[in-house]
C-alpha cells in the first residue's frame, strides 16, 4: 500500500496550482493523495479572480471523517484562506505528532492576488509554525512572515525560533541566473541548491515541491534528502511545462 498524505487546499480549475497540483505530484511520487479542501476559486492560468473560503467546520468535518477511516504518514498545507481555517488545519494535525507537516504559506498567487489577509498571516505564525516540519516559503513569503526581517538568513532564523523544524527558502523572486535555494534548520545552512533558471512564468511551482517534499518524507526520506528530490522533481516539471492558456506555464508532473 502507497504512503497517504493528506492536503489541505483550495481547488485550482486549471489543474496548475492547489489541491489539483498536490494531487498529481503526490500520484507521481507513488503517494496515494488524500484531500480535504478549503475553498474553491475563480481563476485561470494569468492569475486568481476570486476566492471562496469554507467555513472551519467543514475543514474540520471532511479532515475527521476522513482520518477515521485511513491514517495518514504526512501532511501538506497551501491555501488556508482564513484565521480559522488555520486554527482548525492544526486542531487536526496536532493529534498526529508522528506525521510530517509540511506547509506552503501561500500568501498570493503568481499574478500578486490576495490569498491571506493580516489575520490569517497571523494565525500562520503564530499556530501552525510550531508545528510545521519543513516550511517551503519563497523569498517574497519569507520576509513577510518574519517582518521587519530583509535577510533571508535572517528570516530563516526567526522562522525555526517560531517553531518551524525545516525552513526551505527559494529564490526565484531573487536576481540572478540560477535560482538558488536553501534549507536551514536551529544550526543554520543544512544545504543549498542551485538551478539554471528558466525562461518563462510558472503557475504551481510552489505547490509542486511542498507536495513532492511531503511525499519524500512520508516514503521516510530524512529532510534534507527529501528537499534535494523534491527540488530535482519540480525543476523537471517546469522545465516540461506547457502553455494551456494566455496566462503561465504550468508544470508537467510526471
Amino acid at each position: 500500500m502507497p504512503p497517504m498524505v493528506l492536503t489541505f487546499a483550495a481547488s485550482d480549475p486549471t489543474g496548475g496550482a492547489g489541491i489539483q497540483a498536490d494531487i498529481l505530484t503526490l500520484a507521481a511520487l507513488s503517494c496515494h493523495p488524500l484531500s480535504v479542501l478549503t475553498g474553491i476559486t475563480v481563476q485561470d492560468t494569468s492569475g486568481v479572480a476570486r476566492l471562496r473560503t469554507f467555513e472551519a467546520d467543514w475543514i474540520r468535518e471532511q479532515a475527521r471523517h476522513l482520518l477515521d477511516d485511513v491514517s495518514a504518514s504526512a501532511f501538506k498545507a497551501g491555501v488556508l484562506g482564513s484565521a480559522a481555517n488555520v486554527r482548525a488545519v492544526v486542531e487536526i494535525v496536532s493529534q498526529y505528532p508522528g506525521a510530517a507537516f509540511v506547509v506552503d504559506p501561500v500568501l498570493a498567487s503568481g499574478r500578486g492576488d490576495a490569498l491571506a489577509a493580516e489575520d490569517t498571516l497571523d494565525a500562520l505564525r503564530e499556530l501552525v509554525l510550531p508545528h510545521t516540519t519543513v516550511l517551503t516559503p519563497n523569498s517574497i513569503e519569507a520576509r513577510r512572515l518574519a517582518a521587519p526581517e530583509t535577510d533571508l538568513a535572517s528570516c530563516a532564523r526567526r522562522l525555526i525560533d517560531d517553531g518551524c523544524e525545516y525552513v526551505l527558502i527559494t529564490g526565484t523572486h531573487e536576481d540572478g541566473p540560477e535560482v538558488i535555494n536553501t534549507l536551514y534548520d536551529e544550526s543554520g545552512v543544512v544545504r543549498e541548491d542551485r538551478w539554471p533558471r528558466l525562461p518563462g512564468s510558472y503557475h504551481g511551482s510552489g505547490c509542486t515541491l511542498a507536495s513532492a517534499i511531503a511525499a519524500r518524507l512520508a516514503q521516510g526520506a530524512e529532510a534534507a534528502d527529501a528537499a534535494r528530490e523534491a527540488q530535482e522533481f519540480t525543476w523537471r516539471a517546469l522545465k516540461a511545462g506547457f502553455r494551456p492558456g494566455r496566462g503561465q506555464f504550468i508544470p508537467l508532473r510526471r
